[in-house]
């Protein structure tokens, strides 16, 4: 089960930049979309590797069952 307080900060955030997250968990896996509203902030989106890593601390679930989506135009950042 995800921090839900991680979550509300990490979700805080991303909105001040821009971002939204959408967070569900399945089983073991928790699928982690985060996409950009036309306010955003393309420098202010961490490369997902960080992300990952801040996520596994604030939802407090292990980086391996992590499963993130980034808006498509920081891809192929």
């Amino acid at each position: 089960m995800i921090d839900t307080d991680g979550l509300a900060s990490i979700r805080t955030s991303l909105e001040a930049d821009g971002y939204a997250i959408e967070v569900t968990e399945q089983d073991e896996r928790v699928d982690v979309v985060i996409s950009a509203t036309p306010e955003a902030c393309a420098d202010c989106l961490v490369p997902e590797t960080v992300m990952r890593s801040i996520l596994e601390q604030a939802l407090k679930v292990p980086a391996a069952t992590i499963a993130l989506t980034y808006p498509e135009s920081e891809a192929h950042a």
